[in-house]
């Protein structure tokens, strides 16, 4: 502080000193503003990380339509035929058994896709899009293969020869068919994708939120009972001397 002819001036910021109420000039270094988790972190996995996650749910996903088939195979009601000896007939015309082995593999598939989503959402909580891309895949394959087992494995598909073995007026199985072939075999990944959807809502990880208020914006914008730094206004003419001056410098 200089005393000019009985008017007292305040030093000015210096030229090269940023002014600290700007607005768009940068947060300072160590300021507690939060900013999101860089990609390759440990909070953040990178492609190839999530690549090789989405490879093994899809394979393992896949494999488990195998136990579907078997299932499938075992819980699903029997279509009883049987021959006169020139044509094959149902034994029961007012059967409900065909309806009943599409509905038996329609409920599995679902409880298989609730099953398999939990598992993933447990094992990777914090899986991205290809893990869950993996997952729907999974389950495609899964119902296809488990269909395909399920045929494989059921009664034989040659009605005409199975009729001519057990001879006439001898009731057999009809082979194991789906007669709703998409609409069973897209249940398990849809089931599987909304349950991992609702369960990444309601339990998934959640992004820490940042910091806008507290020390960090009172500090570097000049709150309360701090001093901002700018230019001190200047003394009118015939004011006194400052507290504490005994005199012109």
């Amino acid at each position: 502080m200089a005393w000019h002819d009985g008017t007292v001036t305040a030093p000015l910021t210096p030229p090269h000193q940023p002014n600290p109420h700007d607005p768009w000039q940068a947060p300072p270094s160590g300021s507690h503003l939060a900013t999101a988790p860089a990609s390759g972190s440990p909070d953040d996995p990178d492609t190839a990380t999530e690549l090789r996650q989405a490879a093994v749910v899809f394979a393992l996903v896949a494999l488990a339509g195998i136990a579907l088939g078997l299932l499938w195979l075992w819980l699903a009601p029997r279509v009883p035929l049987v021959s006169d000896g020139s044509a094959v007939f149902l034994e029961n015309s007012e059967g409900e058994e065909a309806i009943g082995a599409d509905g038996t593999f329609v409920l599995l598939a679902a409880g298989f896709g609730a099953l398999s989503a939990a598992a993933v959402f447990w094992r990777l909580r914090r899986g991205g899009v290809l893990v869950v891309a993996g997952l729907a895949l999974g389950g495609v394959l899964g119902s296809l293969l488990a269909w395909r087992v399920g045929v494989w494995l059921g009664p034989s598909s040659d009605v005409v020869a199975r009729a001519r073995e057990v001879g006439e007026g001898v009731v057999f199985d009809a082979p194991l068919e789906l007669h709703a072939v998409v609409v069973a075999v897209l249940v398990w990944p849809f089931v599987a994708l909304g349950l991992h959807l609702l369960l990444t809502a309601a339990f998934g990880p959640r992004e820490p939120e940042p910091e806008w208020a507290g020390v960090g914006w009172s500090s570097y914008y000049g709150g309360p009972g701090e001093d901002p730094g700018g230019p001190k206004p200047t003394a009118g003419p015939g004011a006194g001397p400052a507290p504490g001056g005994s005199g012109a410098s």
